[in-house]
């Protein structure tokens, strides 16, 4: 049996809530809609549909039975790297908070958060 890509280009039609995008999105003007790793949602949807955004490449969902999914359905790899988005995302945004205990905190508390899911 021939392994099946890692991707799925889909219109947006068949994009679903829940799916994470495989690579970034951009518009026609090659403007950054959604990152890598970014995990679509009705509202998401709703507003690509609205810029005219015809498809996006999805990460493929795991096969049922196919041993490359965890207890609860996603795939490993994909959890992981976007877990690593996530994680780069957070310094990303607060990388001007040197010396701000506030920020410090709550940047521990949203990173402690985003290890444990």
């Amino acid at each position: 049996m021939m392994d099946q890509p890692p991707h799925l280009r889909i219109t947006l039609d068949q994009a679903g809530a829940g799916m994470v995008l495989a690579d970034e999105l951009s518009d026609g003007h090659g403007t950054v809609l959604l990152p890598q790793g970014a995990i679509l949602t009705e509202a998401t949807l709703a507003s690509l549909r609205r810029r005219g955004v015809a498809q996006c490449v999805v990460v493929r969902p795991a096969q049922p039975g196919h041993g490359d999914a965890d207890a609860d359905g996603g795939a490993p790899a994909a959890r992981a790297a976007l877990r690593q988005h996530q994680l780069a995302r957070l310094q990303h945004l607060f990388r001007h908070s040197a010396g701000q205990e506030a920020n410090a905190t709550l940047l521990q508390l949203l990173t402690d958060y985003r290890n444990q899911e």
